[in-house]
Order: C-alpha cells, then structure tokens, then sequence
C-alpha cells in the first residue's frame, strides 16, 4: 500500500535517488552527466530549498502569495515517489511528478497525484497546471488519463541546452469534482 506524506529534510537523499532513476528512465535525450549534475542542483540540501528554486532564483517564501508543496510516497517504509507543486493564487503547477520506474504501474503516482490535487483544492485552486519534458511519453499518457490537456508549449533549459517542455491543465469544479 502507498502512503503519501510531506517530506522532510532527511528525505533528501530518496528524492534524489527516485528524480535520478525517473529521469534517467525518461529522458534520453539528457546527457546522464546532465541528469546527474541538474539533479544535484535541483535536490541539494536543505530539500526545502528545492521548493524556492523554481522563480528564476526567487525564493517562494519571499512572494507572499505562493504555497510550495513537496510530498513523498513510501511503500513499505521505502520512499518511492514524490510530487513538488505550487499553489499561486487559484492556479496550482505541479512542477514534478516522479516515481521509481520499480514501482510504475502500482498507481503510486496516482496517490500522489491525488493527495497533491487535495491539498491544491484547500488552498482554492480552480485549475491545475503540470510541466514535464514534451518527450516524456509517459508522463503525457499520465496526465491525459487523469484529466488534463496539453495547453501549450514552452522552452526550458537544462545543462544549457533548450528542450521543449509540455504544459498540460485541467479545470477544476468549484466542488472539487472534475
């Protein structure tokens, strides 16, 4: 059975080796130097600090309206999944979605992505955004199959280098039922 709960510092190091496994599964095109080093950038401790990267520097304590959410899912003691997201005003991004490619397919990913979507809801959230690299052929089929569409497309970089990343959303009702 999963559980998912929020993450600790001490998590750090299974979030790191979950976003390592995941990437290196989906992502083919990254140079596995690439993975590595942005995985380090991206995770390094504290683990709190992974949540303020996201704003071009700017730590989200310091914009007083955003919520920053990282939550982990453990089976059998075993962190095997995680989910960061971030609530701004009633639009909630779920930045990264990850689960150990061991574990695709036993709806870990589901729990956290649904566990995620509550915690949006009670912030007032009325439309959920999630980014992932437009090649990612799995993560297209996941969030599709839970109710999203791909909105847009836009360019991100990592090791210097550009690669498109997929915008899907999806609205939410005002009673929690999509």
């Amino acid at each position: 059975m999963t559980t998912v709960r929020p993450a600790f510092d001490a998590d750090a190091d299974d979030v790191r080796r979950v976003a390592r496994r995941a990437w290196h599964d989906a992502y083919d095109e990254l140079d596995p130097a690439v993975i590595e080093s942005t995985i380090d950038d991206w995770y390094a401790d504290p683990l709190g600090a992974a949540l303020h990267g996201w704003a071009g520097g700017v730590p989200a304590n310091d914009l007083e309206d955003i919520e920053a959410i990282l939550l982990v899912a453990e089976q059998d003691g075993d962190i095997v999944g995680f989910t960061q997201g971030i609530t701004l005003q009633t639009v909630g991004t779920i930045l990264r979605l990850y689960v150990d490619p061991d574990y695709h397919r036993e709806r870990v990913g589901t729990a956290l992505y649904e566990r995620l979507k509550e915690m949006f809801e009670s912030h007032g959230v009325e439309r959920i955004r999630a980014l992932d690299l437009a090649s990612n052929d799995k993560s297209r089929r996941f969030f599709l199959n839970h109710g999203f569409e791909r909105s847009n497309t836009r360019t991100v970089t990592i090791g210097g280098e550009p690669y498109d990343e997929a915008v899907f959303s999806r609205e939410l009702e005002t009673d929690g039922e999509v």
